[in-house]
């Protein structure tokens, strides 16, 4: 069962954690000096926030999270189905993870990204401008590839 993901940029990492600990009723399931993400299964989702250089404050991307790689294969093949570009960006690693993903923005700019977490980091990855992707995004952000690579 694919899970939902929203990426959230926050100025205070300490106050949000404790504002959404609260919304959810859940402690982070992963917490850095820089990032903090919750698994959820009610409402189900992988919600996360990032602060300092990885983001400004707003929804960074949306994105569907795939729990083994044959739904990531139906999901990838639903965005080269759309009429938009597809980076498949493939391996990688992004907030604190490593992961196989692509990248799409929908009509309106929104970038969406669909990826399967395959293990775990150390650090926190590459952090490309998310305006690479979509005009309407922030310059800086998280985990994004550059537009030149979509081409």
């Amino acid at each position: 069962m694919k899970r939902m993901h929203i990426h959230v940029g926050v100025e205070n990492l300490d106050a949000s954690i404790k504002f959404y600990s609260t919304l959810f009723a859940a402690e982070p399931t992963v917490t850095k000096d820089d990032y903090a993400k919750w698994m959820l299964d009610d409402p189900r989702v992988n919600f996360a926030i990032s602060s300092e250089n990885h983001a400004t404050k707003g929804i960074e991307h949306l994105g569907i999270q795939a729990e083994n790689p044959d739904e990531l294969q139906q999901v990838f093949s639903r965005l080269r189905q759309a009429d938009a570009p597809v980076l498949e960006e493939g391996q990688t690693t992004c907030c604190y993870a490593k992961s196989e993903k692509s990248w799409i923005s929908d009509p309106d700019g929104v970038v969406w990204e669909a990826f399967y977490t395959n293990g775990e980091s150390v650090v926190y990855g590459d952090a490309p401008s998310l305006s690479a992707v979509s005009a309407n995004a922030s310059e800086t952000s998280c985990c994004s590839p550059s537009k030149a690579a979509m081409s």
